[in-house]
């Protein structure tokens, strides 16, 4: 059988994920593979229609396309994701089509959902047939567990792909909207002159509706308000992965974005950020612009923002989309709000850009954030655990923030319960105490909420 398998990572052979692909290759040494490196040399592929046309027939030969990668900012790499913008771009989904594929990341399980979502989507929009996915944590394999279930996997898709098992597609075909939009007289504008707002945008004029709609949002805007286009940022290049900047914040490239992120973006209280959607996500281009804030490793460097997303084409078909940009926001301390145009008209539209661009004033000049969601609850306490034991030798700079600001809080640090805990759990073992507390638990529960109510 031969089995492709497209590396996701911008580190090459030299990362976790092809540690796990490695010992694959042992335990099932009789089928034959052969490793993509599309992530690394991305920018080889762009350029040399050579390697990029060898590429296409050795997935055209293919049993089955295993995507292997690991997790950047909730989906694949800016890197891996330009890879897959190719494929659409030069029409190559009949290399594809009709293969057997799967997907096997590793990272710490913060949204590793969304990625797979994503590959499923993007597998089913090339006409493959996806079997599932393996989602490691990046530590799994040195578990002999952990490597039993792995083991368990491949067998399973060797099996599923041998047999040619019929396997049903998840993902309807993408419906773009069909409005061609343009806008009206504006009515008033929003003074903001107080409030900083910055616009980014990735248009490139391969989308009249995404530059019709940044238009009419700068215009709705009085005051200290400033448009940057992330194709004239001089970025050298996507998230390495390397690390480096975990133990001061300092990244490695030396380009624009770090001057960009800090000057720009640090000092704004609303940030829109307007692009169109390419296959299943925005461009790799914003892709990049997620990936490389990654500087800031898991301190949230926007914290306190108004964010406001507009998007042109068929986000809400899309919800793997917005759960990812919601996620972001929510995990940076940010409100994110979303205007898209599958709307009925341009007068709609028109209305919904406005509202938005008054409704993030308001907020900003309230200062309102709304509470944190299980996006944000559960991210923190994976972020957490995980900088205060295994990843705290690479993030140090998280490890100082984490301290300096409480955010290491192990529930065994919460005394006061603990000694609650102690003193009441044994007493519910007498039968009449048991009956007593449990037979008027709702009123204790909203107890100590009855001095607050009192002098609200």
């Amino acid at each position: 059988m031969e089995i492709v398998v497209l590396n996701g990572s911008p580190k090459g052979d030299v990362s976790v994920t092809m540690q796990y692909i490695a010992y694959i290759r042992k335990k099932f040494p009789d089928q034959t593979y052969t490793i993509l490196n599309v992530a690394a040399d991305i920018k080889k592929i762009e350029r040399d229609t050579a390697t990029w046309n060898k590429m296409l027939e050795t997935i055209r030969s293919a049993d089955l396309v295993l995507w292997a990668f690991p997790l950047y900012y909730l989906v694949v790499s800016s890197q891996y994701k330009r890879f897959i913008e190719l494929i659409f771009e030069r029409k190559a989904q009949d290399a594809f089509a009709g293969t057997y594929s799967a997907s096997l990341s590793t990272s710490i399980h913060f949204f590793d959902q969304t990625a797979h979502a994503y590959i499923q989507a993007i597998s089913d929009d090339l006409g493959m047939k996806y079997l599932g996915f393996y989602s490691a944590e990046m530590r799994d394999l040195l578990k002999e567990e952990e490597r039993q279930r792995l083991e368990k996997f491949t067998s399973l898709l060797i099996s599923a792909v041998r047999e040619k098992i019929a396997v049903q597609q998840e993902n309807a075909p993408l419906v773009w909207p069909v409005l061609a939009y343009v806008p009206g007289t504006q009515q008033k504008t929003t003074r903001t002159s107080t409030k900083k707002v910055v616009m980014l945008t990735d248009s490139d004029g391969s989308s009249p509706n995404l530059s019709a709609m940044t238009d009419r949002l700068f215009r709705n805007f009085a005051g200290s308000v400033e448009i940057i286009n992330l194709h004239d940022l001089k970025v050298k290049g996507g998230c390495l992965g390397c690390c480096q900047c975990g133990y001061d914040n300092t990244c490695v490239y030396t380009d624009d974005y770090i001057d960009f992120y800090k000057n720009k973006l640090m000092p704004a209280d609303i940030i829109i950020m307007a692009g169109s959607v390419h296959d299943r996500y925005l461009s790799s281009t914003w892709k990049q612009f997620f990936d490389r804030s990654f500087f800031k490793g898991h301190v949230p460097g926007l914290k306190g923002k108004q964010i406001g997303f507009v998007i042109a084409g068929p986000f809400h078909q899309i919800p793997n989309l917005r759960e990812a940009l919601a996620a972001w926001a929510d995990n940076g301390g940010c409100y994110a709000q979303f205007v898209t145009d599958e709307v009925s008209g341009s007068q709609e539209l028109d209305a919904l850009l406005d509202t938005l661009a008054a409704r993030l004033v308001e907020c900003a000049e309230k200062g309102y954030i709304p509470p944190h969601t299980f996006y944000a609850v559960g991210g923190h306490k994976i972020f957490r655990d995980n900088i205060y034991a295994g990843m705290r030798l690479p993030f140090q700079a998280d490890y100082r923030y984490f301290r300096e600001h409480g955010m290491f809080d192990f529930p065994q640090a919460d005394l006061k319960t603990r000694c609650f805990n102690a003193i009441l759990i044994p007493l519910t073992k007498i039968p009449g105490f048991r009956k007593k507390v449990f037979a008027d638990i709702k009123h204790h529960m909203i107890r100590p909420f009855e001095s607050v109510l009192r002098n609200a």
